[in-house]
């Protein structure tokens, strides 16, 4: 999985390592899980950016306990943005409890939100491909799949929650696209 602007640190994909320690570099050195990636038109700032890519990467189980983040220097000179930035995103994810710093050596991930094992993900990823192939083919773009996919969703958890609050529909009454 590539983790949303082309750092290359190292690379992390569903069949990949991501296997509780980073790479080695050949020197002795570390060589960081994760590749970073900025939409600059999504409105996100840039530090949520980088703290949702992680988030992702530790819920899919790509990135485990113990990965190296890459380091800020490599990110900066890589996203051509500001040392401060990366900083808060690391920061963030250090508040939450999922990475720690350790002077001279580099960010680490500490805890995982993965949630199932990477077999069932492998699986389920299959089945969004065909799904997404099958969008495609209908015609709709990326922007008209991810409007289906979160009506989907919402759907779901309102479904599963038991309760219907969209434009005050009650659930025998007739469903709105979102």
């Amino acid at each position: 999985m590539t983790i949303d602007k082309g750092f290359s640190g190292g690379d992390i994909s569903p069949s990949g390592s991501g296997g509780g320690d980073s790479r080695r570099d050949g020197r002795g050195g570390s060589v960081p899980l994760v590749v970073f990636r900025l939409d600059p038109a999504s409105g996100v700032p840039t530090h949520l950016q980088l703290v949702h890519q992680v988030e992702h990467a530790l819920r899919l189980g790509y990135l485990k306990p113990g990965d190296l983040l890459p380091k800020v220097r490599d990110v900066v000179a890589a996203l051509a943005i500001n040392a401060n930035t990366v900083l808060k995103a690391y920061r963030n994810l250090e508040l939450k409890g999922l990475a720690v710093g350790r002077p001279g050596q580099g960010t680490f991930v500490q805890a995982t939100l993965s949630q199932i094992a990477l077999p069932e993900l492998t699986t389920l990823r299959r089945a969004l491909s065909g799904w997404l192939t099958a969008a495609d083919a209908a015609g709709l773009d990326e922007d008209g799949m991810v409007a289906l996919f979160t009506s989907a969703l919402r759907d779901f958890h309102e479904r599963r929650s038991g309760w219907r609050t969209r434009g005050g529909a009650a659930s025998g009454e007739a469903e709105s696209v979102a």
